[in-house]
């Protein structure tokens, strides 16, 4: 594990990661919101970016989609400088799902998916002979396929969120990056899209990037956790090494118990007063 302030990757410490940030320090209207942060993408691993709102987790994912240009520090793909790529090359190799996107009206499903196949399109939408089978396997990955002649405007946010997913996927990429992707979603399709997630990276090889707010769906899903505190990396590793109830505790400011089971997962438990009463029987 990979502790305090400012650490975690550092330039020439990519280990053949897919996507990397290296001593990112970014910043709003000329405040810097994340300080000297590193990460790392693996083939086939999921990282999952954690900490309490305002900690920098979801600018720090996308400076790496380089929808924030970095103050100092690289964005490394594949060995090359992300930012100097061009858009549709940047777009064959990574896809980002943010928090929201505007629902259009009217659209099918399966238009809405296809729409993830822009990048390998020339003019007028030719040149893409790939294209249907890779809509095909997105919605079936995601279990849209059966809605596909629906209406966007007609689903509910758990379908909606999944035909998302499914655009990102119909992508194709090597790298996918998921900003809080079961924020409003109810607990079946919650799980659903952890379920998908974890298969993108046994299943397809793919480098994922989550954001996650729900601390026992991070050390569940990802092999790596990234902890944020107010813009700083305070422990790079994996679930049972960061998710520390002394770590925890210190960060959200409140009494979090750790359980590791004997399989090694993490089931965390915040205490709040109401837990702690005494009760008499």
């Amino acid at each position: 594990m990979t502790t305090e302030a400012g650490l975690g990757t550092r330039r020439g410490e990519t280990d053949g990661a897919a996507l990397t940030g290296a001593d990112l320090t970014l910043a709003y209207d000329g405040r810097t919101v994340v300080h000297g942060a590193g990460i790392a993408l693996r083939a086939g691993t999921v990282v999952a970016l954690i900490g309490p709102n305002g900690s920098g987790k979801s600018t720090l994912l996308r400076s790496l989609a380089r929808l924030h240009t970095p103050r100092s520090g690289a964005v490394d793909l594949g060995g090359e400088d992300a930012f100097a790529l061009r858009p549709r090359d940047f777009a064959r190799q990574v896809t980002l799902l943010t928090q929201s996107r505007p629902t259009p009206g009217g659209v099918r499903v399966r238009d809405v998916v296809a729409y993830g196949r822009h990048p390998y399109r020339g003019r007028f939408g030719a040149g893409d002979t790939d294209g249907p089978a890779h809509v095909s396997r997105a919605m079936e990955l995601t279990g849209v396929a059966g809605m596909a002649d629906r209406a966007v405007d007609e689903l509910s946010g758990g379908e909606l969120q999944r035909v998302w997913l499914a655009t990102c996927l119909a992508q194709d990429t090597g790298v996918v990056l998921l900003d809080e992707p079961t924020t409003f979603l109810d607990l079946r399709y919650q799980i659903e899209t952890l379920d998908i997630v974890r298969d993108l990276a046994d299943a397809h090889g793919v480098a994922v990037g989550v954001v996650l707010h729900d601390l026992d769906q991070a050390a569940a899903v990802a092999d790596e956790v990234v902890l944020l505190e107010k813009g700083v990396v305070r422990a790079t590793g994996r679930p049972a090494e960061v998710l520390t109830a002394e770590l925890l505790t210190e960060i959200y400011g409140l009494r979090i118990d750790v359980h590791v089971e004997a399989d090694g997962h993490v089931r965390t438990r915040p205490v709040g007063r109401h837990h702690i009463r005494k009760v008499s029987i």
